[in-house]
């Protein structure tokens, strides 16, 4: 029994898993290439990505097309495998993110964060690269597959579910995060459902995709057996040599206990999982004033009413600054022990995966594309 491969319309993964999309700039073109490489999908988080740069100069707009640009081509220097993009819809500069991954021939844009009630409207004649909306709930799959059919003629080419045990901003309510109701193993059956009709009116599969607090190879057994074509991770990869984040934001998850697993309320208006520490406890204890903001990254981010600007503290998270910003987290950050190359961890996943798919009783049967 081996992982069964993740087919998106015409584009054929050899493993089921794709990577996190994880800014600002924790996934680049480094992890990306290195999981597209191993047969995952690699995936570029488009957020903030010019701030990745040193001096990106006063351009803003210019320094995260140029940032982005590079970054996938680069990539694509590095590998022959799949390779994605992820765009919040939330970004003040989507429609620049969403152009410029098209135009450089992105494999796939993924985006979450709001909607994408309009992305098909990107696509450019001969484009080939495909569109998955990131949601968590049926509604929201309804909601985007009816929008896009009736105005594109165009049904996602797959969802992505996020789950409330997601790292980053998440998309549920506070109170949403810990009822049962809401949890991965009640939405993806949702999802599943949600879409069955619109895959047998246009004859198009629509690959379901299980994201949020999903860490081993079990987990991935389990999301499979459940209907799930793959799942999405990202705290895993966190922990690779291959992530572009400075070591102390990895060693940041190496060293925290599950009681550091923490979900804040983001300047963006939605809540978000983080490891806790001691920039996060000084927002908490209100010593940290309202700022000016420079970019207004984020269309919800209330600048005014904010102690802290949420772009800067993750940049300064990723370059190892950690006293002057903080690590977003998937609930099972506290099981990392150790840096291990991607090759090593997707050795892990396969072995945890023939582990426990070899004990459910009835054989899981590889997802037919």
């Amino acid at each position: 029994m081996k992982l069964p491969q993740l087919k998106i319309g015409d584009i054929v993964a050899r493993m089921p898993v794709i990577q996190g999309g994880m800014g600002v700039g924790v996934s680049l073109s480094g992890l990306a290439s290195a999981v597209a490489e191993e047969g995952g999908i690699g995936v570029i988080a488009a957020a903030m990505i010019g701030m990745t740069n040193p001096n990106p100069g006063k351009d803003h707009a210019k320094a995260h097309i140029d940032a982005l640009t590079q970054e996938i081509r680069t990539a694509k220097e590095k590998t022959r495998g799949v390779l994605g993009v992820n765009i919040m819809v939330a970004l003040s500069n989507f429609a620049d993110m969403v152009s410029t991954s098209v135009k450089e021939g992105a494999d796939i844009i993924f985006s979450g964060a709001g909607l994408p009630l309009d992305l098909p409207q990107y696509l450019t004649d001969g484009a080939k690269t495909k569109l998955v909306p990131i949601i968590s709930s049926g509604r929201a799959a309804s909601i985007i597959c009816k929008k896009w059919v009736s105005k594109f003629d165009y049904v996602p080419d797959a969802f992505v579910v996020e789950g409330p045990m997601a790292g980053g901003h998440l998309g549920f309510k506070p109170e949403q995060l810990d009822d049962p109701k809401f949890s991965l193993e009640q939405i993806v059956p949702e999802v599943i459902k949600a879409v069955r009709p619109f895959e047998e009116k246009t004859g198009k599969r629509i690959p379901v995709i299980a994201a949020g607090g999903v860490y081993s190879g079990a987990d991935i057994c389990k999301y499979l057996e459940m209907g799930a074509a793959g799942v999405q991770m990202g705290t895993r990869f966190v922990a690779t040599h291959e992530c572009d984040a400075d070591d102390e934001f990895k060693q940041a998850y190496v060293k925290s206990t599950k009681e550091d697993m923490t979900v804040i309320q983001s300047p963006v208006g939605l809540p978000g999982r983080a490891v806790q520490n001691e920039f996060l406890q000084k927002v908490s204890d209100g010593e940290k004033s309202p700022f000016k903001c420079p970019f207004h990254c984020i269309k919800s981010c209330q600048v005014e009413k904010s102690p802290y600007c949420i772009a800067s503290a993750l940049i300064n998270a990723q370059r190892g600054k950690l006293k002057h910003g903080f690590a977003f987290a998937g609930s099972n950050a506290w099981r990392t022990e150790k840096i291990i190359s991607v090759k090593e961890l997707f050795t892990d996943l396969k072995n945890e995966f023939v582990q426990a798919c070899s004990s459910i009783p009835t054989p899981l049967q590889p997802n037919k594309g």
